[in-house]
């Protein structure tokens, strides 16, 4: 548990910063909330409240609000990022210039960039380039926002090529109800958050289709397969997938309707096209984008991802849903030893 407080820059004023803002201020840090559009950032400053993303949930008086990045990092030693993956680049390069030997940036946004395909923690050492290792981490789990602004038990996962600043983030964001544990394995902890996302939008269009439990229990644990091959793969530790940024993420986020990438799997298994989904959506649905990136990831490792390629084929070659499960049933046999070793996927 957190014994002084850290002054902690949230940037992010979606559903996962506002939640993660109140849970900090509540646990008596001094908190600063950045909002990109100044309209936004005006109305939760005097209503207390952020309606576009989280909408039950009251902001304390004592988290200051603002549009002004240098206003948002004004004394604060840690910078919360939670922003987009997609956009994590922009908003480091607009930080560069006031990053020093004290601060500790962690990353909450899970996702794979499309240009590099570079996970978040290696886009900010990109663009951070003398940051040390322990000056950079993720904090990833099982963990809705809606759930962690009421002060639902949460259970999440601090990681970072450091163990000191994995602990140092242990103790800034533990809470009676946000417990944080450990991990050193940044790249598992990463690939496993990022291509959850990827297997959400499998789940969700599986209900939408009318599949049933047996569909989505076959999802979860073939995609947990194919995590775990990626992520090895790209030097991860086998055993980080087990974890709550593995199966755990993983659950929550394939089997929840609070889950975005879940609900729009659904929308487009309903008959929905994506741009359509999208569209509609006032949040960021990670999965599509990550997609993407994972794919052309495993194709360049030569890794299998057979329910990743289905969801891409649905996503951006306009195979219908029902072509692409045919497909992934009608593969040649294989054998399930995939704990043990990947040479019979």
């Amino acid at each position: 548990m957190n014994t002084r407080p850290v002054s902690v820059a949230v940037i992010g004023a979606g559903s996962w910063g506002t939640a993660l803002a109140i849970s900090l201020a509540n646990a008596g840090h001094p908190v600063r909330l950045w909002a990109r559009r100044e309209e936004a950032a005006h109305y939760m400053d005097t209503a207390r409240h952020n309606p576009a993303y989280l909408p039950d949930a009251l902001i304390p008086d004592s988290i200051h609000i603002t549009h002004h990045l240098t206003d948002a990092i004004q004394g604060a030693t840690c910078w919360l990022i939670a922003v987009p993956s997609q956009g994590v680049r922009l908003v480091a390069e607009q930080l560069k210039p006031f990053f020093n030997e004290e601060t500790l940036i962690v990353s909450v946004a899970k996702g794979i960039e499309n240009k590099t395909l570079m996970t978040t923690s290696e886009v900010l050492s990109d663009v951070f380039v003398s940051a040390r290792p322990d000056q950079i981490a993720v904090l990833y789990g099982p963990s809705h926002a809606e759930e962690v602004a009421k002060s639902t038990p949460t259970t999440v996962v601090a990681s970072s090529l450091d163990m000191e600043a994995a602990q140092r983030v242990q103790d800034i964001f533990m809470t009676p109800t946000l417990r944080v544990y450990v991990n050193t394995d940044l790249k598992g902890v990463e690939i496993a958050g990022s291509v959850k996302n990827v297997l959400a939008i499998a789940a969700g269009i599986s209900d939408g289709v009318g599949h049933g439990d047996n569909a989505k229990a076959a999802i979860l644990t073939r995609g947990l397969a194919e995590i775990k091959r990626l992520g090895v793969a790209l030097g991860a530790r086998e055993g980080t997938f087990g974890g709550l940024a593995g199966i755990g993420d993983m659950v929550v986020t394939c089997m929840s309707t609070l889950s975005r990438n879940r609900n729009l799997g659904y929308a487009i298994g309903q008959g929905k096209s994506l741009e359509e989904v999208q569209a509609e959506m006032t949040m960021v649905a990670e999965g599509v984008r990550t997609t993407a990136s994972v794919m052309e990831l495993a194709r360049s490792l030569n890794v299998e991802m057979p329910i990743t390629e289905a969801v891409h084929s649905i996503l951006f070659e306009n195979v219908p849903p029902e072509e692409a499960v045919r497909g992934l049933m009608m593969r040649s046999a294989k054998q399930e030893e995939w704990i043990v070793s990947d040479s019979s996927m």
